[in-house]
C-alpha cells in the first residue's frame, strides 16, 4: 500500500500523471491528448453518492404504503404476508449471481440492467389493481434490485483498500438520508386520491433517473482507472493468483463478447458458477459468520422495538418511530466521520470491527436491562455509531480477505447472509417474545458475543493475511 492517505479514487494517487497532466495544460495540450484531470475521477464517486440517494430514496417513498395498499386490494394477512415475504426469498437467491454477473459484464451494463428492470418493476406496481399484478410486480424488483451492491462494488473497484471505509461510509451516509426523506414524500403523496399509484410512477421515474445518471457517467476514466490499478497491482505483489484472475477475467470477457447471442448466456452462467464455486471453497466462512450473526443481533433489536417500549414503559408508538428517526440521522452522521475513526485505528479493519461488535453488544445489553427511557435513548444514541461502523468495516473486511477481483460476487454473498438473517430473526424474535419482552435483545446478545468469539479466535489470520487474495482449494 501506498504511503500516502486520500479518499480520492485510484487515479487521483498518481502523482506523475497528475504533474504531466498539469503540464500538458500548461503547454496547450489540454484536448484531447491531454491526461485526464483529477476532478473527473472524484465527480465519477460524488456521482455514485447520488445514485445511492436516488436508489433508497425512490424505494422509501413506497415501501411503507405496500401493506396498506394490498390489503385494499382485499388480500387476507397471510396471502399479505406471503408476498411481503417474497421480495426477501428471491433476494436471497439473487444476490449472489446478481453480483458474480457483475464482475463478468463489467459494472456498467448490470448496474443499468438492475435499474432498469428496478424501474419496471415499480412500474408494474403503479398498475397492480389486482393481487395477482401486485405480486407479479415484485418479480423484477426482488431479482434485480441490487443497485447499492453494484455500486459498492463499484467503489471499490475505484479506490484503494485503505480509503475504502471512507468511501463507503459516505455512500451509505448518502443512501441513508434518501431513506430518511423518502417515507415523508411517500407520506404526503399518499394523502392524494390514488396517491399510492401516483407514488409508484414516482419511483419508477426516480429509477429512470437514476438509470440515465449512470448512463452519463465518465466510465472512461473508470476503465483506466481500473487498468492502473491491476497493472499496479501485478508490479507490485507478483501475486501468481492475481495474474490468474486477471487472466481469466479478460479470457471470459472476450468469450462473452465474441460468442453469438445464444452462447453468451450460458458461458456466463457457466462463469458465474465457477466463480461462486471458488467463493464457497475459499477461507471467507468465518466472516460471512461473523456477518450473520451480527445482522440478525441487530434485526432482533429492532423486531420489537415498538412493542417493547410500549410494554416497558408505556411509551406511545409515535416516540418509538421519533426515536428510530434520530437513530437514523444519527447514522448518517456516523458515515460521515468514519475516515478520520479509520485513521485513528490507523485503518486497521479487524480491529475497528471487533470494537464496534463489543459495543454494539454492550449497547443491546443495556437496552434489554435499560430500567427508564433515558436509558433507552442513551443506548440508541451510540448504537446507531458502532451498527453503522459495523456494517461498514464488515464489507471491508470482506473485500480485503477476498480480494477485489471478485467484489461483486463477494458483497452478493453478504447480501444473500444478510438476506437468510431477515427470514431467521422474525422466527427468533416470536419464539423470545413468548417468554419476555427483553427476549429478542437478550438473544441478540448472546448470538453478538458468539460473533466476538468467533473474531479473536481466528485475529491472528487477519494480522497476517489481512491483504491476502482469495485462496481456492
Amino acid at each position: 500500500r501506498p504511503g500516502s492517505v486520500s479518499a480520492a479514487p485510484r487515479a487521483l494517487r498518481r502523482p506523475g500523471r497528475m504533474a504531466e497532466g498539469e503540464r500538458q495544460r500548461e503547454q496547450g495540450g489540454g484536448g484531447r491528448g491531454a491526461a485526464p484531470g483529477p476532478a473527473a475521477p472524484a465527480r465519477f464517486v460524488r456521482s455514485l453518492y447520488a445514485v445511492g440517494f436516488l436508489d433508497l430514496f425512490g424505494v422509501s417513498m413506497v415501501v411503507p404504503l405496500m401493506n396498506l395498499h394490498i390489503k385494499s386490494l382485499g388480500a387476507s394477512h397471510t396471502v399479505a404476508g406471503i408476498i411481503g415475504s417474497l421480495y426477501g426469498v428471491m433476494q436471497l437467491f439473487s444476490s449472489t449471481f446478481v453480483g458474480c454477473w457483475s464482475d463478468i459484464v463489467g459494472r456498467r451494463y448490470s448496474l443499468l440492467a438492475c435499474i432498469l428492470l428496478s424501474a419496471l418493476g415499480y412500474f408494474l406496481l403503479g398498475n397492480s389493481t389486482t393481487v395477482f399484478l401486485f405480486a407479479l410486480s415484485r418479480v423484477p424488483v426482488g431479482v434485480f434490485k441490487h443497485t447499492l451492491s453494484i455500486s459498492k462494488a463499484l467503489l471499490s473497484d475505484l479506490v484503494l483498500e485503505r480509503d475504502r471505509p471512507l468511501v463507503m461510509g459516505r455512500f451509505n451516509a448518502a443512501s441513508s438520508v434518501g431513506f430518511i426523506l423518502g417515507p415523508v414524500v411517500g407520506g404526503y403523496l399518499a394523502e392524494f386520491e390514488g396517491g399510492f399509484y401516483q407514488t409508484s410512477f414516482i419511483c419508477a421515474s426516480i429509477f429512470l433517473l437514476n438509470g440515465g445518471l449512470v448512463w452519463m457517467l465518465p466510465w472512461s476514466e473508470e476503465k483506466a482507472s481500473n487498468r492502473n490499478h491491476y497493472k499496479d497491482k501485478g508490479t507490485n505483489n507478483c501475486s501468481a493468483k492475481s495474474n490468474h484472475d486477471l487472466h481469466l477475467k479478460s479470457a471470459s470477457s472476450r468469450a462473452v463478447t465474441n460468442s453469438n447471442f445464444f452462447q453468451s448466456p450460458w458461458i456466463q452462467v457457466a462463469t458465474v458458477l465457477k466463480k461462486i464455486k471458488g467463493i464457497a471453497c475459499s477461507n471467507l466462512w468465518d466472516v460471512f459468520l461473523v456477518r450473520f450473526l451480527m445482522s440478525v443481533a441487530i434485526l432482533l433489536y429492532y423486531s420489537n422495538f415498538t412493542l417493547a417500549l410500549e410494554e416497558r414503559f408505556e411509551v406511545k408508538p409515535l416516540f418509538a418511530g421519533y426515536l428510530m428517526s434520530y437513530s437514523s440521522a444519527l447514522g448518517v452522521l456516523a458515515g460521515c466521520l468514519l475516515g478520520p475513526i479509520a485513521r485513528l485505528y490507523g485503518h486497521n479493519t479487524y480491529r475497528l470491527l471487533l470494537h464496534s461488535s463489543t459495543f454494539t453488544c454492550t449497547l443491546i445489553l443495556l437496552y434489554a436491562s435499560a430500567p427508564s427511557i433515558w436509558m433507552v435513548i442513551l443506548s440508541s444514541t451510540f448504537l446507531a455509531f458502532s451498527t453503522t461502523i459495523g456494517r461498514t468495516c464488515i464489507l471491508d473486511l470482506e473485500l480485503t480477505v477476498g480480494g477485489s477481483e471478485a467484489s461483486g460476487t463477494l458483497l452478493g454473498v453478504g447480501q444473500s447472509v444478510t438476506s437468510v438473517g431477515r427470514i431467521i430473526a422474525p422466527l427468533l424474535s416470536g419464539i423470545a417474545q413468548e417468554f419476555s419482552p427483553c427476549g429478542p435483545p437478550s438473544l441478540a446478545v448472546g448470538l453478538a458475543l458468539l460473533a466476538i468469539v468467533i473474531m479473536n479466535a481466528n485475529k491472528q489470520k487477519y494480522r497476517s493475511h489481512g491483504s491476502e487474495k482469495l485462496k481456492n482449494h
